[in-house]
């Protein structure tokens, strides 16, 4: 039996990257999906999961305004009936600008974006959430809200907002029967880290990505979607206010000269 049958889903971030291959493996496994992004080439993706033979609404929004969060999530039940996950997977960079040279601007367009935008998500996700009494919220963190050195500051600090979310709304949400958790990245090849790997590539030197874990590579979009799809499903109906770092063991360590083979 496919794992999420019967389920409806919402995506934020979903038109390219760990977005997309979420939403492709959500319909696989037998769920409706909404898919949402501002970039109009979400609709590349619904395009990919309807060709599949999946269940698919794509809706061109900016996910950091709440009225077209609150429009999102209504016409997911609008259209399947019911809203079962949603991934608040949207987030940029704000790329690695220098402490002198951050503005207050800068701060509140990553803030904006990866933090207010998620609480926006998990807001009215829970709101149609809460009267049945289920439902899984998912919220994309980083391994740079754990500790320094994956971020730039603003992009760090507004990660480790969205892990504190998680965290407090799972105890706000107690007896609801509704579900909170956090995925934390590393690096992950998506259309936010391609300029890492395309100057690597440039340089000769990409077989050094990913060098810092223990698996010594970096990760793929699939392999953060297929922890979506464990939080998403009912094999994890006991996991709750949790952050899970998915990012080849980097943050299983303090910074170290890693030993020659």
């Amino acid at each position: 039996m496919k794992r999420l049958e019967g389920k409806v889903a919402l995506i934020s971030g979903a038109a390219s990257g760990i977005g997309r291959a979420t939403a492709r493996l959500f319909a696989a496994e037998g769920a409706s999906v909404v898919v949402l992004d501002r970039a109009s080439a979400v609709e590349e993706t619904a395009a990919l999961i309807a060709s599949a033979g999946g269940k698919v609404l794509a809706l061109v929004k900016d996910s950091s305004v709440e009225a077209n969060v609150a429009q999102a999530i209504e016409a997911a039940v609008a259209q399947f009936g019911a809203l079962d996950v949603c991934f608040a997977n949207a987030g940029i960079s704000g790329g690695l600008v220098p402490l002198r040279e951050q503005t207050p601007e800068h701060w509140l367009e990553v803030l904006q974006i990866n933090l207010i935008g998620t609480f926006l998500a998990v807001k009215h996700a829970a709101r149609v959430m809460t009267p049945r009494q289920r439902g899984s919220i998912i919220c994309t963190a980083s391994v740079a809200g754990l500790r320094s050195g994956a971020g730039g500051s603003p992009y760090s600090a507004s990660k480790a907002g969205v892990i504190s979310l998680v965290q407090t709304t799972a105890w706000q949400l107690n007896g609801s029967g509704v579900r909170i958790n956090a995925i934390c990245p590393g690096l992950i090849e998506t259309g936010m880290t391609q300029p890492i790997f395309e100057q690597a590539r440039a340089r000769g030197t990409d077989h050094k990505i990913g060098q810092l874990n223990p698996l010594r590579r970096a990760g793929l979009p699939t392999e953060i979607a297929q922890m979506a799809l464990f939080l998403a499903s009912d094999d994890a109906s006991y996991v709750n206010g949790q952050a899970f770092p998915v990012d080849g063991g980097l943050s299983s360590s303090h910074p170290v000269v890693p030993p020659r083979l």
